[in-house]
């Protein structure tokens, strides 16, 4: 524009300070965006762009209410963008020009404190991250909500920084403004994430008694950078903040990236929704607290075995006492959310009702307590031993709040009569005077005889005596005082009337005031009891996930799970948590699983569609539930403490980096080999699929013989490539195991059941025959799969007697026809040709290495190539 006005002049001076974020102008009743903001918010949030100014310069402009404001707001967080609120801080009547305006919060994607973005059972965190010069990262997470902070130290590649971040759910990211740009491309092309820039490394000192138990000055300065961006961003207090909790990753058993989406902990793979994931199974969940730190659980299981089965004896104890847990579950649904209710208190954006909620919620905290004492547990003594329940605390809010206050807090209605004497005095002054007016409505209505009269208020004339216009024969000259003239009546007052109003007004307008004071006073006692409550949200939460693990475990069936420190894998009946859910009751084929020293691989073979993958992913997440401490859907489980699990299940290609489904596969799979230990879990399905026969099952045995000998891990591995059953005979820990499928009337019905062996077939065709694949196509194969095996038994070339009829004047022929006898329609074999199959044959492939078996496959090849 040629010519800025000083409004519009004030806009860009503060957008200066804001270039990533939506700025939300206030403008009376309006927030406004102009220039790029209102294109892009008028297509993002669907209103009307329109402009301001003269027609030839008129500045691109959109606003919304402000009172509907936070709807918006939270689409655009929801998308993962940022939003500075910017509202006027002087009096506009004081105002000597333009009004001053400044930014007095930025909502971002991982400081929102409320809304529909915020999910009640999931923490919201923010994650920071600070690269050193040595290799190291500073890992931070703080939700906000809550004032949880955990600080880690990662040594590894920027991969270990993807899956750690990866693990937290995180939706914004903190980083230094020279963090490398290779690593930050990394982070953003694998998740989705908004990324915030932070250059303050120095902690402030009103936050330093948060660190007091780090030792490490890069966490300290990991966590500086979170708590400069807070402040900058939230300019409010932090309150309630809590102690930084320093974690290693080998505190917990370690599921990578895409072991975590192949096992479906927390979401499934198809819809990305709860339901269908183990977390769905196992929520039974009555807070939301507790519904909070059972994802934690479930995204990090333990590695503690005392802490373990800590955990297992409450669960233990539960379970069998299901009175006892009824009541307790009864007791827990009437406590609301402690740790966020503490983190609004902190906030100041706490109202009547939250402090209510927490009233009613300190009020079941003695009762909890006595019930869990009452189950003689040591791990339930232990949880509630020198528990705060924060009784003064409770005594304040009996004293000061009315059951049922308005959510305003400027509206009055919220303080109970008794808790302050001015209070009580001006409530009875305001009761008494309209007692009053009531009273002279009486005495007026039977002094003058008409029963119509009546006294009224509104906020123009206040209090008036209104008497119909048929009535006002009835009224002597000089009674009343003529006010208004309606339709059908007139309005008058008189002097004591206007002097009980005035004592009525006055009365009720320090009511308001004098409950809001009241309020923020009460609000600031509370604020010192924020410590006490978050540790009792932790006592509660823990206890509530504890007493889920016992109800689900009850309603489905699951065993106390036993560990193992000869690394013995023995499951009895073992199901899939899930899959036995969803399927009709009494369907699911429950298996064994059977590991120990000697028995560490099982080779899988069977049928397509017999469950092969579901029962390796089962025997994942038994273990997993055992390592948080819950039963396990199996008749008798013994299980070793896994250290990490991986598993390379399923196909996909990752297109936006250009990989395909067997670099994928590779990859997942060199990611496994590379930190597996002797303690770890791996789950393989069909490697090697992804490329020709020849390659993908040399690859396949390569890999086999690699756990096998260098690894020593337990492996489930399933393939197609029934050649490497043979490998039992090779290698020493290696044991063949099938699922099962028999042929009855022409057609093959799956078991389910995995029995020692190997399979005799893959059945694959009819698998083809169930998809309905066309008739022509099924006979075909079945025709090529006979020729194929004969080939295999006695080292002929295979002869198709029968190709498909494409049209009736041309034949597909399975050898180009110069290379056909007419007479027999068989192919010519060379001599060379002959000695190479000899070759093959007289070859002891089981004893080759995979190398000397390519060297020789080479050799094979250019004989043929000379020939």
């Amino acid at each position: 524009m040629s010519q800025q006005t000083p409004m519009i002049k004030q806009y860009l001076e503060i957008k200066a300070q804001y270039e990533d974020a939506f700025l939300f102008f206030r403008l009376g009743d309006f927030y406004e965006l102009f220039f790029e903001d209102a294109k892009k918010a008028a297509q993002e949030l669907e209103i009307t762009l329109t402009g301001r100014g003269a027609d030839k310069e008129k500045i691109p402009m959109c606003g919304v209410p402000y009172h509907s404001a936070e709807n918006y707001i939270t689409q655009l967080i929801a998308k993962g963008y940022k939003v500075a609120i910017c509202e006027q801080v002087e009096d506009p009547r004081q105002a000597k020009g333009v009004v001053k305006r400044e930014v007095v919060k930025l909502i971002t994607p991982g400081t929102v404190m409320d809304g529909k973005t915020i999910n009640e059972k999931e923490n919201n965190f923010i994650v920071a991250i600070t690269d050193f010069r040595d290799g190291s990262f500073g890992f931070v997470r703080a939700d906000l909500t809550t004032g949880e902070s955990y600080v880690t130290l990662l040594q590894g590649d920027i991969d270990e920084v993807v899956q750690e971040l990866a693990l937290t759910g995180a939706k914004e990211v903190i980083l230094s403004s020279d963090f490398d740009e290779l690593y930050q491309s990394k982070l953003t092309q694998i998740l989705d994430l908004t990324v915030s820039y932070e250059g303050e490394e120095s902690l402030p000192e009103m936050y330093k008694h948060l660190c007091e138990e780090i030792g490490q000055n890069k966490l300290i300065t990991s966590f500086a950078r979170l708590c400069h961006y807070l402040i900058r961003t939230q300019k409010r207090s932090l309150d309630h903040l809590q102690k930084v909790q320093h974690y290693t990753t080998n505190q917990y058993l370690k599921i990578d990236l895409h072991s975590k989406k192949n096992l479906e902990l927390v979401e499934t793979n198809r819809e990305k929704k709860k339901k269908g994931s183990l977390l769905w199974i196992l929520d039974q969940t009555v807070t939301a607290m507790g519904g909070r730190l059972l994802k934690q659980w479930v995204e990090r299981p333990l590695i503690n075995q005392e802490l373990i089965e800590k955990r297992v004896s409450m669960v233990e104890v539960l379970y069998e006492q299901l009175f006892e847990r009824e009541d307790l579950r009864d007791e827990l649904k009437l406590v609301y959310d402690l740790e966020r209710l503490a983190g609004k208190v902190a906030y100041g954006n706490v109202n009547a009702r939250d402090l209510v909620q927490l009233r009613q919620s300190l009020q079941q905290i003695p009762h909890i307590v006595a019930k869990v004492n009452g189950l003689s547990n040591s791990y339930g003594n232990e949880l509630v031993s020198g528990v705060d329940c924060c009784e003064e605390l409770l005594d304040l809010l009996e004293q000061s709040l009315n059951d049922d206050p308005p959510l305003s807090i400027k509206e009055g209605g919220m303080i109970r009569e008794g808790y302050n004497l001015e209070l009580d005095q001006y409530r009875d002054a305001s009761i008494n005077g309209k007692t009053w007016i009531a009273q002279l409505e009486k005495k007026e209505r039977e002094e003058t005889g008409i029963k119509s009269l009546k006294i009224g208020y509104n906020k123009v004339f206040g209090y008036y005596i209104e008497v119909t216009r048929s009535n006002l024969q009835h009224l002597t000259d000089g009674r009343y005082e003529r006010k208004q003239t309606l339709s059908n009546a007139e309005r008058f007052i008189t002097p004591e009337l206007k002097e009980k109003e005035a004592l009525i007004l006055e009365a009720e307008e320090k009511i308001e005031t004098l409950e809001y004071d009241l309020f923020l006073s009460i609000r600031e006692e509370v604020k010192q009891f924020i410590s006490p409550l978050q540790s009792l949200a932790k006592c509660i939460s823990t206890i509530d996930v504890l007493q889920s693990f016992a109800t689900v475990s009850e309603q489905q069936h699951y065993t106390k799970p036993n560990f193992s420190k000869e690394r013995e894998v023995r499951i009895i009946d073992g199901r899939h948590p899930v899959v036995e859910k969803v399927i009709p009751r009494g369907e699911y084929v429950a298996n064994d699983v059977s590991l120990q020293p000697g028995r560490e691989v099982l080779l899988i073979t069977g049928p397509n569609m017999a469950g092969k993958s579901t029962y390796m992913r089962q025997l994942a997440l038994i273990s997993v539930m055992a390592q948080m401490g819950c039963f396990v859907p199996a008749t008798e489980a013994t299980l070793p403490i896994f250290d990490q699990v991986f598993t390379r299940i399923g196909a996909a290609d990752d297109l936006a980096s250009g990989q395909s489904t067997f670099m994928v596969e590779m990859l997942e799979t060199k990611h496994a080999l590379t930190k597996a230990t002797q303690d770890s879990l791996l789950l393989l399905d069909e490697i090697g699929r992804g490329t020709s026969t020849y390659d993908g099952m040399a690859l396949a045995q390569s890999i086999i013989e690699y756990i096998h000998t260098n690894i020593g891990a337990k492996t489930l591995f399933s393939t197609h490539y029934h050649e490497l059953t043979a490998l039992e005979n090779i290698l020493e820990h290696l044991k063949n195991v099938h699922v099962s499928a028999v042929e009855k009337d022409g057609k093959v019905v799956f078991l389910h059941k995995v029995v020692d062996g190997q399979a005799d077939r893959s059945y694959g065709i009819y698998v083809a025959e169930l998809a309905e694949l066309p008739k022509e196509v099924i006979s075909r194969a079945e025709a090529i799969l006979t020729d194929l095996e004969q080939f295999n038994r006695d080292g002929k070339e295979a002869v198709v007697s029968q190709p498909i009829q494409v049209h009736e004047a041309e034949q597909i022929s399975l050898f180009p026809s110069e290379d056909v006898d007419s007479s027999t329609k068989e192919k010519k074999i060379s001599s060379v040709e002959k000695k190479i199959i000899e070759n093959i044959r007289k070859a002891d492939i089981l004893n080759m290495t995979p190398i000397e078996a390519l060297q020789q496959l080479n050799e094979l090849q250019k004989k043929l190539r000379l020939k």
